[in-house]
């Protein structure tokens, strides 16, 4: 069995007369030489697999290679994701602690609300975050190590507030007079750069501009050692955390909103020394073995598009000189296995991963996400690719001529579908975004809409409008019961119906004479057995230790291309 073929098709000899007898198939004249060689060629193209090994004793080295490519790309993946693991849980844990450490009176429950309503909150909450960094190396339980020449003026923590350059607000009189240039002033801070009393000076003397400032923001940078990779046999990772804490005052409300932001990069640490272990490439090595296994998959099978291109070029040109027919486009793309392009892509996706990976391994690199997605999409798309070789089987191969079936009808309903969806996704928005937390913004919209065709969070949608004006709670119920008697009674119904529908296709023609293409009727004229040796003596390139199956058409295939 090679690489992305499909079942035997029942145009192979054995068959070919039983199928000439039940079709109508057209008859071409002179089977001469040239039109019986084409024939024989167009037949081995499309053999299975097992009929290629009988016809030339080629083995199937592209499904070995596709096989091993499936095993070390999920082994990659597994030991990718165990090191990311630890990774994010690091990153969380920090970051979690950082909150702990630097906002005071915080409390997890109220991250999302975490605010100050009073001048002398917001200087406490200031001072405190402050006075935590500099007293840090007594206090945490973590091992941290300050950055210095950070901040402003070569400081260690800068203390920045943004305001309007000139703000005078009178509600009395309801008159305002706004400038709204903003102006950042910051002050530097840095641990031990001077004697205690004065440093206390130097930052307490902080004076917010209440009527004008729209935040204050405090940040600086902390390193860290990630120990815990020496679980997975790995030196551990030195880390700087780039904090940033924000008291925010956009809306001018009497709430500032506080949170802490915290991302971290990731870089080699300075002569790492673990007892008892010795630096190992081993990751290494397989992240290269897989980079090059994808490489070798991604241009044999570059090359079996290639060859079938050049094949179809040759079939059209042979209808166009000696029969003076057009060849459909049916036909024609029945020489391009999209198997191959899914296999190619994954290929790409892999090879970019693995460098990626590479890169972290090393520690030059710290895209931990884009080195997931790549890794993940491809995996994902080599997965997908063994459902062909199910399609072996014909009571398997149902489901995807079923999705092949249905695929135009369901786009061009999804497309009708999505109009209506984004007319209410506009309309939530506007009308009841202000009254309903899930209708804030249009993701929020789309996503509270999502769940309501798939039945979930019913009730709490519906009562989370409860406390609104009596006009928008009437039109929140006209709103909700037409949205979902439309989509859950009518348009999942229809969408399901239109794959039952082709199900429904695909099992009569199996009961009906086969008609086939102008392609499949003229290779059924091939007579020659896998097994008569015929197919061997035709000519081979010098890289033919690499060839396999292209790919085999399927009784269902024939029926849809018809």
């Amino acid at each position: 069995i090679g690489d992305g073929d499909q079942p035997s098709s029942k145009y192979d000899s054995g068959h070919s007369d039983s199928c000439l007898n039940s079709m109508t198939t057209p008859h071409w004249l002179g089977s001469h030489q040239e039109e019986e060689c084409l024939r024989r060629k167009l037949k081995y193209f499309f053999m299975s697999p097992c009929d290629k090994y009988y016809a030339k004793g080629r083995k199937p080295y592209k499904l070995i290679l596709q096989l091993l490519k499936i095993i070390i790309v999920t082994a990659q993946l597994v030991m990718f994701g165990l090191s990311n693991q630890v990774v994010v849980t690091f990153k969380e844990e920090n970051t979690m602690t950082f909150k702990h450490l630097f906002l005071k009176d915080y409390d997890e429950s109220s991250d999302a609300s975490f605010a100050v309503y009073t001048q002398n909150d917001v200087y406490e909450h200031i001072f405190y975050a402050v006075d935590q960094y500099l007293a840090l190396p007594e206090t945490t339980v973590g091992c941290y190590a300050y950055v210095y020449d950070v901040g402003v003026n070569g400081s260690a923590l800068s203390l920045c507030q943004q305001y309007y350059k000139r703000g005078r607000i009178d509600p009395a009189n309801d008159t305002f007079n706004i400038d709204p240039h903003i102006i950042t002033d910051c002050i530097g801070v840095t641990p031990m750069a001077v004697p205690p009393v004065q440093l206390a000076n130097s930052y307490k003397n902080f004076t917010v501009k209440f009527h004008k400032f729209i935040n204050i923001t405090i940040d600086f940078q902390l390193k860290a050692i990630n120990l815990q990779t020496i679980i997975n046999s790995e030196i551990p990772d030195c880390y700087t955390f780039y904090i940033t804490i924000i008291m925010d005052n956009k809306a001018h409300s009497g709430k500032v909103k506080i949170r802490l932001e915290s991302r971290a990069t990731i870089k080699e640490c300075k002569d790492p020394s673990v007892s008892g272990q010795a630096q190992s490439y081993t990751r290494v090595t397989f992240d290269v073995a897989v980079a090059l296994v994808c490489l070798l998959s991604l241009v044999l099978c570059g090359r079996s598009i290639l060859r079938g291109i050049v094949l179809q070029q040759e079939y059209v040109d042979f209808f166009k000189e000696n029969l003076d027919r057009k060849v459909s486009w049916a036909d024609r793309f029945e020489f391009i296995n999209g198997w191959y392009i899914l296999l190619i892509i994954s290929d790409i996706l892999t090879i970019t991963g693995s460098i990626i990976k590479i890169g972290i391994e090393s520690k030059n690199m710290s895209s931990y996400d884009l080195c997931g997605i790549l890794l993940g999409t491809s995996t994902l798309l080599v997965w997908v690719g063994v459902i062909r070789y199910l399609t072996f089987f014909q009571k398997y191969n149902i489901l995807i001529v079923t999705l092949r079936a249905a695929f135009p009808n369901v786009i061009r309903f999804c497309c009708c579908v999505a109009v209506i969806y984004l007319g209410y996704c506009f309309c939530g928005w506007i009308v009841l975004g202000p009254y309903h937390v899930k209708f804030r913004s249009l993701s929020m919209v789309s996503e509270c809409l999502f769940s309501l065709i798939n039945g979930d969070d019913m009730f709490v949608t519906f009562s989370g409008l409860q406390e609104s004006s009596t006009l928008v709670w009437l039109f929140s119920q006209v709103y909700l019961y037409t949205f979902i008697s439309l989509f859950i009674y009518m348009v999942l119904s229809l969408f399901i119906a239109l794959i039952t529908g082709a199900y429904e296709t695909i099992k009569q023609q199996t009961q009906e004479p086969i008609h086939i293409t102008d392609l499949h009727a003229f290779i059924a004229e091939c007579t020659d057995a896998p097994s008569s040796g015929k197919f061997r003596a035709m000519e081979t390139s010098p890289c033919s230790f690499f060839c396999c199956c292209d790919r085999t058409t399927t009784y269902e295939d024939v029926l849809l291309v018809n």
